[in-house]
């Protein structure tokens, strides 16, 4: 949730304390969102995954032999 910006008044700084695995989610989301070919390919597998077109991990895997 976003908090309210203020137009006027003094800036005073605070803290906001959030995990490890939080900050690294939310820097990609940032990178992704920045980046216009990133953001369509996004959208564009989430609306694959909405018609189903997705395939489970083990097969993907054993396709690339990882």
């Amino acid at each position: 949730m976003m908090s309210e910006i203020a137009d006027k008044g003094k800036h005073e700084a605070g803290w906001v304390t959030i995990s490890t695995d939080e900050y690294d989610s939310m820097k990609s989301t940032l990178e992704i969102l920045s980046d216009p070919n990133l953001r369509v390919e996004a959208l564009e597998g989430k609306e694959q995954a909405k018609k189903g077109k997705t395939r489970k991990l083990s097969v993907v895997a054993k396709d690339l032999a990882v």
